[in-house]
């Protein structure tokens, strides 16, 4: 691409925010680690958000799983395409299984973005919605407007297909905002969210 047209990239943190205050009660949200979860704490923390710490490349099929699990909620991955590309294999899994509740949000910034800002392969060449699409996920967009949160929410509400959006984003970095690192207690509110007791 030309430098005319590139396309724009987004405030992280905006985007996160927009999505997160159109997302239904229900919705269940699980972050990969790292800036996705900073964003969706620093968008409100509720009982219904999963944060991941330490368990890169864990994003997607924990959310697959939980779709498959929760079919009445819908459920929404939010993170990075350096986690997200750790664990690409899931996507074979996803376009296998289609669960109509299951969005994917992958927060591109072409960079590993916790270990040094080191470029990932969305910079170097890998075309993820060509990769997802190959994989079967049929609904799969590219996100350079924020004007497009507002049909990617109203996909997610409806949960009539599994859905992927690659989120172009900028490089800045917000001040972080860090969610609780007790596991087990994030576990046990987030079970409490459903209805579910502890074990």
């Amino acid at each position: 691409m030309t430098a005319v047209d590139t396309p724009a990239r987004l405030d992280r943190r905006r985007f996160v925010a927009d999505l997160v205050s159109r997302l239904p009660e229900d919705a269940l949200v699980v972050t990969g680690l790292g800036s996705p979860s900073y964003d969706v704490f620093a968008a409100g923390d509720r009982p219904g958000n999963f944060y991941l710490w330490g368990a890169m490349g864990a994003a997607a099929p924990l959310a697959l799983g939980l779709a498959l699990a929760q079919p009445d909620h819908p459920v929404v991955a939010i993170t990075g395409d350096g986690e997200h590309l750790m664990g690409i294999g899931t996507l074979a899994t996803v376009g296998a299984q289609l669960p109509p509740n299951l969005t994917i949000v992958v927060l591109d910034n072409a960079h590993f973005g916790e270990t040094g800002m080191q470029p990932s392969h969305t910079g170097l060449g890998t075309d993820l919605i060509a990769v997802a699409q190959g994989f079967g996920i049929r609904d799969a967009e590219r996100i350079t407007d924020l004007a497009q949160v507002e049909g990617l929410a109203t996909r997610i509400t409806a949960r009539t297909a599994t859905t992927y959006a690659q989120v172009l984003i900028d490089t800045t970095e917000p001040p972080r905002a860090l969610p609780p690192r007790d596991g087990v207690a994030n576990k046990n509110t987030f079970r409490a969210s459903l209805g579910l007791g502890t074990f």
